[in-house]
């Protein structure tokens, strides 16, 4: 839908024309469109969104958005919204949102769904808990199916997601049915024939990284969540997990690039907040390269007699930073997705030797050959070379360690990649390029 076009009808009043379009647009696109125009804009053409879509589109909003529409609310409009607003949606709104304004909320909903909301609010942030929705089919063992899918009509409308429904006794899971086998199945069938008893759940105190992990390798569509006591307090949808996938996939690139993360989208965030989410690493890397400048400093003999070396250090340390970079990042994404352990240090080391030889010496080679065409010096050629194969052995083996070690000692895997490994490469590939060629070379 063109912006202009639409807020043309806007300001003309057409609120019909602007109610059909709205109709029709799914409810992400709705949010979109919303996220490119003013604030009295958008409070008009929330207004106009058909009722059954208002929530969802809500939900999908920026926090910056959902702020301020819920500042301008009516208490008649808030309720409205926040009857249709899954427990989880309403519950993240909440995490996001000033004091003051969760109080209103806080005193908007009935006292129960106060008393689920603190209880959500209550579990461990990047917790299952913390992103789980209390609102599912639950259905008994000795329904038939026909009860089932009578209850499911009654309550259905009400529950986040209907695909799968979940058997319980006393608030102990015991089984689940899915919509398909439900419809497929005789009316007379009972649920404890139907049910399938190898459940697949999780904690409400799992990390949000584990719970999307599980639902990448089993393919699933909810997830139920147990409380302490093995009792079912909710399920994770896989919209939810998406949503965790998203959050630690960007949390990883940004400790990647040696940035503290922030959760705000590029341009909720402030200048100063950009600045102060980049400054401590770049400071930490840049003092740590002096330590780079004092060994080349040490070696200023050997520039003395050959200046030549000098012209050759920054093709090393890049070299070298590209092949640590290259090792970092399959491991780290190895262990994002639980493909590689700690225990597997020995396996992984041991293949990447074994690729940084290869590597090195096909850099050897084409950079020993370059050096005798353009230099005609067969003694520089052989100390390039010979640093070139060390520079990448190092690299690669540097590059695949520090974020086994990392994960060893509980640490995110990510902060060990390209910056921090550049950093340290940089230092031990002067130290192998200099001691070659001072023996070598007899400086």
């Amino acid at each position: 839908m063109n912006k202009d076009i639409f807020v043309k009808l806007l300001k003309q009043r057409q609120f019909k024309a602007v109610r059909s379009i709205l109709d029709v647009m799914n409810e992400v696109d709705i949010a979109s469109l919303l996220s490119e125009l003013d604030d009295r804009e958008l409070a008009l053409a929330f207004r106009l969104i058909p009722k059954d879509k208002a929530a969802e589109v809500f939900s999908n909003m920026e926090t910056s958005m959902q702020t301020y529409l819920v500042e301008i609310f009516s208490e008649k409009e808030l309720k409205e919204l926040l009857d249709d607003l899954y427990m989880d949606d309403t519950v993240d709104l909440l995490e996001e949102l000033p004091a003051n304004l969760v109080n209103r909320i806080l005193d908007t909903v009935s006292v129960s769904d106060r008393a689920l909301i603190n209880q959500l609010l209550d579990y461990p942030e990047d917790s299952a808990g913390s992103i789980m929705t209390t609102e599912y089919v639950d259905i008994r063992e000795t329904m038939t199916v026909s009860q089932a899918m009578a209850h499911i009509k009654a309550t259905g409308i009400h529950k986040e997601t209907i695909y799968t429904c979940y058997v319980t006794d006393r608030r102990r899971l015991i089984g689940i049915v899915s919509a398909k086998d439900l419809m497929t199945s005789d009316d007379d069938m009972l649920i404890r024939d139907l049910m399938e008893k190898e459940i697949i759940s999780v904690n409400t105190h799992t990390d949000q990284e584990e719970v999307a992990r599980i639902f990448t390798k089993y393919d699933l569509l909810a997830l139920p969540v147990l409380d302490q006591d093995g009792r079912m307090v909710g399920i994770v949808t896989f919209d939810d997990a998406m949503d965790v996938m998203v959050d630690e996939a960007t949390e990883d690139i940004t400790k990647m690039a040696a940035m503290n993360p922030s959760e705000k989208t590029y341009f909720e965030t402030s200048v100063f907040t950009h600045a102060k989410n980049r400054i401590p690493w770049l400071l930490i890397l840049m003092f740590a390269s002096i330590i780079t400048g004092t060994i080349i400093t040490k070696y200023e003999d050997a520039f003395a007699a050959i200046p030549l070396l000098v012209s050759f250090i920054p093709m090393l340390m890049d070299t070298g930073g590209n092949c640590g970079s290259q090792s970092s990042t399959l491991v780290i994404r190895g262990l994002a997705l639980s493909q590689i352990q700690f225990r597997d240090i020995f396996r992984v080391v041991f293949k990447e030797f074994r690729i940084s030889l290869i590597v090195g010496i096909v850099l050897a080679l084409a950079n020993g050959i370059r050096i005798l065409i353009q230099y005609e010096d067969p003694a520089l050629a052989l100390v390039i070379a010979l640093s070139l194969i060390g520079t990448t052995v190092m690299s690669k083996l540097i590059g695949c360690m520090l974020p086994l070690f990392a994960s060893k000692v509980h640490l995110d895997p990510a902060i060990m990649a390209s910056p921090l490994i550049t950093t340290l490469v940089d230092t031990f590939s002067i130290l192998i390029y200099f001691n070659i060629a001072t023996i070598l070379f007899q400086l």
